[in-house]
């Protein structure tokens, strides 16, 4: 079992920066992937960024791409989302979430990851 607790959302104006933080217990074969997703309110969950935890390769949604950064400390079992020049737009509660070896759908498909965080809320007012 894999056990995700974000942290780090928060209200900040457009423009700003806020940057999250995901703890992930378990086995490293359990968290394969690692990925930041993001569901605002009457929207589906959207993939945002992800990392393959073996090599560090990274991928991203075309709406944060120069603007987040995702990455990952392996010895503190800790995955970060820097998120800079926010936009309103990207208000919504976000998740991080830990996918299997066994189980690839996309980098930025939820079906490729098992294990979810409650969420942190981001809120960018303009």
């Amino acid at each position: 079992q894999v056990q995700v607790v974000e942290s780090g959302g928060g209200s900040v104006q457009a423009g700003g920066s806020l940057r999250l933080s995901c703890v992930a217990s378990g086995s490293t074969n359990s968290k394969r992937y690692m990925g930041w997703f993001r569901q605002a309110p009457g929207k589906e969950r959207e993939g945002v960024a992800s990392i393959y935890t073996r090599s560090g390769n990274t991928y991203y949604a075309d709406s944060v791409k120069g603007r987040f950064t995702i990455s990952q400390d392996s010895a503190k079992n800790t995955l970060y989302l820097q998120m800079n020049s926010l936009k309103p737009e990207d208000t919504a509660m976000y998740y991080c979430a830990a996918g299997p070896h066994y189980k690839y759908y996309g980098m930025l498909d939820s079906r490729s990851f098992d294990y979810w965080g409650q969420g942190t809320q981001v809120t960018v007012s303009s």
